[in-house]
């Protein structure tokens, strides 16, 4: 939802790729989910709702590159935090699962230590 309010041409640059290798782990989930006849889920409507607000409010006081590095590193540590608890809470789920699961962690780790100097 950012990408086109960033300035910096690297940032930009950074979050692209980033959003390539969610976009290439989402396809892999997906194609996992229908190999397991399982659906979807979309996420918590509030926690959607409320991500868009936080997100729209921050960026309506401060458009700045600071502020959109500042939004990222949030979601970032979250999502590390809720992963890394729902890997730990599922440790007998089959090791491709885990496995995505990792590598979406160190998707988010990585990301969050690249835009440090952005904040």
């Amino acid at each position: 939802d950012v990408l086109d309010k960033i300035c910096d041409f690297n940032m930009k640059q950074l979050l692209s790729e980033s959003k390539s290798h969610h976009e290439k782990l989402g396809n892999e989930i997906h194609s996992l989910l229908i190999q397991h006849n399982s659906e979807e889920k979309d996420p918590n409507p509030m926690a959607k709702g409320m991500s868009w607000i936080k997100t729209n409010v921050k960026l309506a006081a401060d458009d700045s590159d600071k502020t959109i590095a500042d939004l990222m590193t949030d979601g970032c540590n979250m999502g590390v935090k809720s992963h890394n608890k729902y890997l730990n809470e599922y440790c007998s789920a089959d090791e491709v699962t885990k496995d995505i699961a990792k590598r979406l962690i160190n998707l988010e780790e990585k990301l969050a230590v690249d835009i440090r100097k952005y904040l």
